[in-house]
Parts: structure tokens; C-alpha cells; sequence
């Protein structure tokens, strides 16, 4: 099955946000996004992150999938409780976009109450689930050292994604 290999110029790119980048302690930004959630209404909520995806389901937001792979700033981390109706496995590796990691992501957006468990990185899931999460969407992600990354999925934010994607090397 192909993958898709991030380039060091994409790489670069993708160290900015991709979407609102909020700042503050976690409490602070659980906070704000819980209010933007009460007052968007996504259709879905997709967080990609072991801690993102904790601090949302500690803070009671309604998280639709959540993508970990039990590390943080790429060190091995306790895997953490968080309960689904769906747990699936991937492999994903560093700087790859899997197909079948993706496909599984795909699914998870669809059905809801999904949590992905990655073998590798989960960092590029992002870009997946932004493509396959439905418009009016949230796909959340930590930005290290700063906070998080909300990011509004429409058309415009799908194109820019594709545009990404486009640019990786496939194998």
C-alpha cells in the first residue's frame, strides 16, 4: 500500500499552525475551546495528540475520535485512559502518511467514539483528518511550547491541506 513522505520544505511549513493557535495554560485553553465548541457546534471533533486528546476529555469536551500514540515531544508516555467504543490499532511511521492509517481514520471520522492508537507518529494524522473530517469541523492538535491548534474545517482548509499533501513524496 503507497505512503506519502513529508519533504524537509513541507516539514518546515508544517511548524507553523495550520488553523487559531490559543496560548495559555491547559486549563485556560480547554476553557476557550469549550466555549468555541458550545458555540460553533462542530459536527465533529477530532483531537490528534496524547495530551490534547487528554485534556479534552478531562475538561468534558465531546472528542468524536482521538488519535495517540503514546509519547509526548516524541518520549515515551503511559499510555493514557481514554475510553471509545472503537479502539483501533495503526502503524504510522515518523514523517509518513500512512494509507491504512488513514483509511482507518477515515472510518473512525464516519462512525465517532473512535480512539486510534498509533504505532510511530500520529503528528501527520492531522492533515488526514482535516481532508476527511466533514465541513464545520474541528480537528485539534498541541503545538509544542505554545499550546493548541484549532483548526475550522471548510473547502478553503481542505485545498490548502490537499495542496500539502500534494507536494509529499509518495513511495
Amino acid at each position: 500500500m503507497p505512503r506519502l513522505k513529508l519533504t524537509n520544505e513541507l516539514r518546515a511549513r508544517l511548524k507553523f499552525p495550520l488553523g487559531e493557535l490559543i496560548k495559555g495554560t491547559p486549563d485556560q485553553n480547554m476553557r476557550r475551546l469549550r466555549e468555541a465548541v458550545e458555540k460553533e457546534k462542530p459536527r465533529r471533533i477530532v483531537c490528534v495528540g496524547d495530551v490534547v486528546s487528554k485534556n479534552a476529555t478531562k475538561a468534558g469536551i465531546p472528542v468524536d475520535v482521538r488519535v495517540v500514540d503514546n509519547r509526548i515531544m516524541r518520549k515515551k508516555a503511559e499510555p493514557m485512559e481514554l475510553e471509545a467504543k472503537r479502539t483501533i490499532y495503526v502503524k504510522n511511521p515518523p514523517g509518513i502518511l500512512d494509507f491504512i492509517a488513514w483509511q482507518a481514520l477515515s472510518e473512525a471520522i464516519e462512525r465517532g467514539d473512535s480512539l486510534i492508537v498509533v504505532d510511530g507518529e500520529e503528528d501527520l494524522l492531522t492533515l488526514a483528518a482535516i481532508v476527511e473530517a466533514p465541513d464545520t469541523s474541528m480537528v485539534i492538535y498541541g503545538q509544542p511550547e505554545e499550546g493548541i491548534v484549532v483548526v475550522r474545517v471548510d473547502d478553503k482548509k481542505k485545498r490548502e491541506i490537499d495542496a500539502i499533501i500534494d507536494g509529499m513524496l509518495k513511495e
